[in-house]
């Protein structure tokens, strides 16, 4: 069975200290949505609107941060600093574009997106292309503070990314196992929903925090305002270098109609794995992550939340797929990627139409050499989770069968 990792003593000493401060001051720790709102709608300008679009997520993922996220109080801390976090992002996003409208005009030419389950390559793959000529990938501060990268000059922006650094070495502390599942930093791509959910409507939410009824409310959720709003973002921090984005989140496996509806001119790289492997690395992955912020996480509920959150994903992704059967979508098996990574980055450039150099080669080769130092060794099985194989391979069997999955 899965066990949390064992923490360092430097930073059994920061959670000691969050604990006790929070026994100390426990109004600190208090996840309670009107207080919390109300700290960033204090900033609002006289006739300010930001729209109301965001307060009923907001409210359900703060009380079920609350009442279901079983969090210590760095999990407490953490979870109140993302909401009152993406609501002032939405107050940012929206002067930058009131104080600059020609932002909205700006093209995204023909980006690239890539899905898939989690832990199916999406990472490794986008991490590939992005450091490939003509392409250009997001790193995580720019996801996170959009408004902050617009019109900046290059020297401005290689210093705001290199500001961002230090969250990653912190969670590194806290919780090392990251890195080998997930390695980050600030000049690491990352994936799109650090930029999305200023309306509260976002996957990625679930991935850190045990919140069965915001994720119940999420699957209710029309996400095409969502992507529309994503759009924007994306033009805040595309630069006159006309280079293709080159994105990637599991999430918008979920949500792949909203994005194509947003995106039309996309293509898509859907990415394909041995359904077990994804569904138990996955559990692996949210095991680790909720465990930096609580420290009572189930594995078995994990595993099971992984299975069905999974199946919803693939099946609304293959109605998707079903109902616009024009749009620009390329399935890449895991196998094929893992195998011969610089081989598939060829294919997929061919099918965008973009020239394959001695320079793109070049770059490939040196991207992947880079990439490869710096996963470690990723460990799980089925049955560390409570998952049983042939349920797994029977829940997806009409997936498996379409895109020839053992």
């Amino acid at each position: 069975m899965w066990t949390p990792p064992v923490r360092s003593a430097e930073a059994q000493a920061i959670y000691d200290a969050a604990e006790a401060d929070r026994a100390a001051n426990p109004r600190r720790y208090e996840l309670d949505p009107e207080p919390l709102a109300a700290a960033v709608l204090a900033k609002l300008r006289p006739g300010e609107d930001i729209g109301d679009d965001w307060r009923e997520g907001f409210e359900v993922y703060v009380r079920s941060a609350r009442d279901e996220g079983r969090l210590n109080a760095l999990g407490q801390r953490g979870m109140a600093g993302t909401a009152t976090g993406r609501l002032a992002a939405r107050l940012a996003i929206h002067r930058a574009l009131d104080a600059d409208p020609g932002v909205q005009s700006r093209p995204i030419d023909r980006p690239i997106f890539i899905i898939g389950g989690w832990r199916t390559g999406t990472t490794l793959l986008q991490r590939l292309l992005g450091a490939l000529p003509g392409l250009r990938a997001a790193y995580p501060a720019e996801l996170s503070v959009p408004w902050r990268f617009s019109n900046l000059d290059p020297a401005a922006r290689e210093a705001l990314l290199d500001a961002g650094e230090s969250a990653h070495q912190r969670l590194h502390l806290l919780n090392p196992a990251m890195s080998a599942i997930h390695p980050s930093g600030g000049r690491l791509a990352e994936e799109c929903v650090l930029a999305m959910g200023t309306d509260f409507r976002n996957w990625g939410f679930t991935s850190t925090l045990r919140c069965p009824t915001y994720a119940a409310w999420l699957a209710t959720q029309d996400f095409e305002s969502s992507y529309g709003r994503y759009t924007d973002i994306l033009r805040l921090m595309t630069d006159d270098s006309s280079h293709r984005w080159v994105l990637k989140a599991p999430a918008h496996t979920a949500e792949l109609a909203s994005l194509l509806k947003a995106f039309p001119d996309a293509t898509v790289l859907h990415l394909h794995r041995d359904v077990v492997q994804t569904i138990t690395s996955g559990a692996s992955l949210f095991a680790v992550f909720r465990s930096t912020y609580s420290d009572d996480v189930d594995p078995v509920e994990v595993g099971r939340y992984q299975l069905d959150t999974t199946a919803a994903w693939f099946d609304r992704a293959l109605a998707a797929r079903d109902a616009d059967p024009g749009a620009k979508v390329i399935d890449v098996a895991f196998t094929d990627l893992a195998a011969d990574p610089i081989a598939m980055a060829r294919v997929i450039l061919r099918a965008c139409d973009i020239d394959w150099t001695e320079a793109t080669a070049d770059a490939a080769a040196a991207q992947l050499a880079k990439l490869s130092e710096q996963h470690g060794a990723h460990k799980y099985a089925p049955e560390d989770f409570g998952l049983d194989r042939d349920e797994v391979l029977e829940r997806f069997a009409r997936y498996r069968s379409r895109f020839g999955l053992a």
